[in-house]
C-alpha cells in the first residue's frame, strides 16, 4: 500500500464540497450486485418463527416490563438532554469501567431504540396485531417529537449539533431510523417516510460537508460519537430506496471525518487500517460495526485504495473470530487473537459482525460472506441464547466451563465482573445485548433473500421462510420448507398468478460436496442457477450432501462440525437464580458438575448419527480414549467445542 493512498483518499471528499459549483468529475460509486428486499418481503417459518415468537413472548416482547425506568425515559421528548442534565442511574455496576459518565447520558436512547427497532421487526413479520397495536402507538408518539426543522433526537436547542466532546447525537439518531425505516418499508406509511427524509436532511444541513467536524470530540473517551458513525446504515439504506446519491456522499463525509480525527475506537480509521503494524484493539462492538461505514464508503468512493482499505480490514477481522463465528467482545479486542477459552465475545458483538457481512454480501455478492453470517447466527449466536430459557449471555466462550460471571472462573483484577451469565436484561452491566438479541434475527431473515435486477432472485442465506415478491409484474410467493441447519434437504414451493419465467439462485455453502437434486442448473460463483419457466404452483427440491468435518482454529485445536453447524460436548451443570426481574425472566448461572477436559485424538472416527456426531477423543483426567457423542453448539448451556 503506497503511503500517500490516505491522502489521495482524503480528497475525494474535496470534490463533494465543491459539487455545487463546479463540474469536475466527482468519484464515481461501484455498483451494488444485489437489491436488499423491502423490509416484510420475507417473513420467518419453521423453528425460527417458532424461536421468534417465544422471544416475544419473552424478553424481547417485555423489556419494557422488565426496566420500565429506561425505556420508558421521555429522553426523546421531553426528557431531552441540556446542560445542566446530570448522568443517569441505570442500574448498572461501573466497577472497572473507564469510560467516564457523559456517556450515561445518552445510553438510554441506545436502549430504547435499539429495542424497538428489533420490537418492530419481530411485530410486523410475525404479524402480531397485539404488538403491532404498540408500534403503532410508539410511531405517533416518537413522530410528535420531531421539531419543525426536522430535528428528531435527544438534545435541547442549546447543545444540539454543537459537540467538541462525548455525545450521543448521531447514535441516537441512529438505533431510532432504523426501526423508522423497517416500519416505512412494511407499511409505506408517507408520514414516516417524510420525518425520515427531513430528519437527516436536518443532519446535513447542521453537519455540512466539507465544512463541520461532527467527529471532532476531543482526546477522551468517545464511545457514544464513534457509534454515530453507524448513521452511514440510514444513509446507506435511504440511497438505496430512493437512489439519491447524495446520501453515499454524506456517509463518505463522515467516514472521512471520522478518519481524520481522534478516536478513542480507532480501528477502522483509514491511518490505523494502512498501518502493517497495526492490531485490531478497540472496544468489539465499534470494531464489527464499523466494518459497514468503511464498506459503503468504499462503494460511494469507487476507488481502488478504500476498495484495499477494506480488504485489509477483513482478513483483520478474521483473526478476532473464533470457528463458531465468535468475535472477540470481552470488552476490548487489545491486539488479540481468537482463542476458544481465553477470548469471550458480546452477543453485541455478534450482531453487529453478522450485519456488517450482510452489507458486503449485498454490495459485492461474495457467497463467503454469506458462510460467515449463517455461522454466527447458526452457532455462536444460538449458543448464546439459553436453550431452555428466555435469556441470552452478555459476554459466552467457545469452550465454556462454568456460567458464574466470570470467564471460566477467572476473575479480573479491579472489576466485578458479572458479564459471564444468563439475563433477559443484564441490567447490572448495560441493557444492550438483550435489545440486540432481539434483533439479530430478523435481520438475518432480511438477507436471507436478495435480488439480482428484475428477474433474478437470490437464496442467499438457507432457512426457513416465506418470500413474496414481484417479478415480471406477476406476483410470486415461495416458501422455503427445512429444518436448516439441524439437517440439509430443501422444498422450494412456488406460487405464481400466472406462468412466468425468471431464474432462481440458490446458494451452495462451502461445506456442502454435492448436491442431489433433479433438476437442470449449473453452478456459478457459489450459486446453484436454475433458469426456467415456473407454473402457478410449482416446487424444487434438493439436498446438500455433506460429512463430518475437522476444522482447526489460529491455536491448532481442533472442532467438529457437519454442515453449517459446529458440534460441542454438553457439560453437565447445576442451575443457578440471581436477580428476579418479573415471573419467568430472572438471571441464572451454571456450575459445572464435570470436571472433564478432552483432547483431539487423530483415530476419532468421528460420525454423524441423528442428529449427533458420535467421536472418539482422549479424556485428560482419565488419560482413557472415550466414546463421546456431541451436540450442535447452539444447544448448549456449558460445553468444550475445541480439542
Amino acid at each position: 500500500m503506497k503511503k500517500h493512498s490516505y491522502l489521495q483518499i482524503k480528497t475525494l471528499i474535496f470534490w463533494l464540497s465543491l459539487a455545487p459549483f463546479v463540474t469536475y468529475a466527482q468519484p464515481k460509486p461501484l455498483s451494488e450486485k444485489y437489491q436488499l428486499l423491502p423490509f416484510g418481503s420475507v417473513k420467518p417459518a419453521g423453528w425460527i418463527k417458532l424461536q421468534m415468537q417465544k422471544d416475544m413472548e419473552g424478553f424481547v416482547g417485555n423489556l419494557d416490563k422488565l426496566v420500565p425506568d429506561l425505556i420508558n425515559d421521555p429522553i426523546y421528548g421531553t426528557g431531552r438532554l441540556h446542560k445542566q442534565s446530570k448522568a443517569k442511574d441505570l442500574g448498572n455496576l461501573k466497577s472497572g469501567d473507564a469510560e467516564g459518565e457523559e456517556q450515561y447520558k445518552w445510553w438510554n436512547s441506545e436502549t430504547q431504540s435499539n429495542w424497538r427497532d428489533g420490537y418492530i421487526r419481530n411485530a410486523l413479520l410475525l404479524n402480531d396485531n397485539h404488538a403491532i397495536g404498540n408500534v403503532k402507538t410508539y410511531i405517533d408518539r416518537i413522530l410528535a417529537t420531531q421539531d419543525e426543522d426536522g430535528y428528531l433526537g435527544i438534545y435541547d436547542k442549546e447543545l444540539r449539533y454543537k459537540f467538541t466532546t462525548e455525545n450521543g447525537e448521531l447514535w441516537s439518531k441512529t438505533t431510532l431510523c432504523r426501526g423508522l425505516l423497517a416500519y416505512y418499508e412494511h407499511t409505506r406509511d408517507k408520514k414516516v417516510w417524510n420525518a425520515l427524509v427531513r430528519a437527516v436532511d436536518n443532519v446535513m444541513l447542521n453537519y455540512p460537508v466539507n465544512h463541520s467536524q461532527p467527529f471532532n470530540a476531543g482526546k477522551e473517551f468517545s464511545g457514544g460519537v464513534a457509534h454515530g458513525l453507524t448513521f452511514t446504515d440510514v444513509l446507506d439504506r435511504m440511497h438505496q430506496l430512493t437512489g439519491d446519491k447524495r446520501y453515499w456522499d454524506y456517509a463518505l463525509f463522515l467516514y472521512l471525518n471520522y478518519s481524520e480525527n481522534f478516536s478513542s475506537e480507532k480501528d477502522a480509521q483509514l491511518k490505523s487500517i494502512l498501518d502493517p503494524d497495526y492490531k485490531l484493539q478497540c472496544h468489539g462492538a465499534h470494531t464489527y460495526e464499523h466494518m459497514r461505514p468503511l464498506i459503503v464508503s468504499a462503494y460511494a468512493a469507487g476507488s481502488e485504495e478504500m476498495q484495499n482499505a477494506l480488504k485489509i480490514y477483513i482478513e483483520r477481522l478474521k483473526n478476532c473470530t473464533t470457528l463458531t463465528g465468535g468475535a472477540i467482545g470481552d470488552e476490548w479486542i487489545g491486539g488479540r487473537t481468537a482463542d476458544a477459552t481465553e477470548t469471550g465475545y458480546e452477543y453485541c458483538s455478534l450482531f453487529e459482525l453478522m450485519d456488517s457481512y450482510s452489507c458486503l454480501l449485498q454490495k459485492s455478492g461474495n457467497m463467503l460472506a454469506a458462510d460467515e453470517i449463517e455461522n454466527i447466527f447458526y452457532n455462536a449466536a444460538q449458543g448464546s441464547r439459553n436453550p431452555d430459557h428466555s435469556c441470552i449471555a452478555y459476554l459466552k466462550t467457545d469452550n465454556s466451563y462454568e456460567m458464574l460471571g466470570t470467564k471460566n472462573g477467572e476473575p479480573e483484577p479491579g472489576r466485578k465482573q458479572t458479564r459471564y451469565k444468563y439475563s433477559p436484561v443484564h441490567q447490572d452491566v448495560a441493557v444492550c445485548c438483550a435489545p440486540n438479541a432481539g434483533r439479530i434475527s430478523p435481520y438475518f431473515i432480511q438477507s436471507s433473500w436478495l435480488k439480482d435486477g428484475e428477474n433474478t432472485l437470490v437464496a442467499a442465506l438457507l432457512c426457513p421462510n416465506v418470500l413474496e415478491t414481484i417479478i415480471r409484474n406477476v406476483p410470486v410467493k415461495i416458501e422455503e420448507i427445512t429444518d436448516y441447519p439441524y439437517q440439509n434437504k430443501f422444498i422450494f414451493r412456488i406460487f405464481a398468478r400466472q406462468t412466468v419465467p425468471f431464474q432462481i439462485r440458490i446458494r451452495k455453502p462451502s461445506w456442502a460436496r454435492s448436491i442431489l437434486t433433479a433438476e437442470k442448473y449449473h453452478l456459478e460463483n457459489g450459486l446453484i442457477v436454475i433458469d426456467r419457466t415456473f407454473t402457478g404452483n410449482d416446487s424444487i427440491e434438493l439436498e446438500f450432501l455433506t460429512d463430518v468435518m475437522v476444522k482447526e482454529d489460529l491455536k491448532h485445536e481442533k472442532y467438529f462440525s457437519y454442515g453449517a453447524l459446529i458440534y460441542a460436548r454438553p457439560v453437565s451443570a447445576t442451575e443457578q437464580t440471581g436477580r428476579v426481574y418479573a415471573p419467568g425472566f430472572e438471571d441464572l448461572m451454571y456450575k459445572s458438575n464435570d470436571p472433564s477436559r478432552y483432547e483431539f485424538v487423530e483415530d476419532n472416527k468421528a460420525k454423524y448419527q441423528a442428529g449427533k456426531i458420535r467421536v472418539y477423543l482422549k479424556n485428560k483426567n482419565k488419560q482413557l480414549t472415550e466414546q463421546v457423542d456431541l451436540i450442535p453448539f447452539g444447544k448448549t448451556i456449558l460445553r468444550q467445542a475445541s480439542f
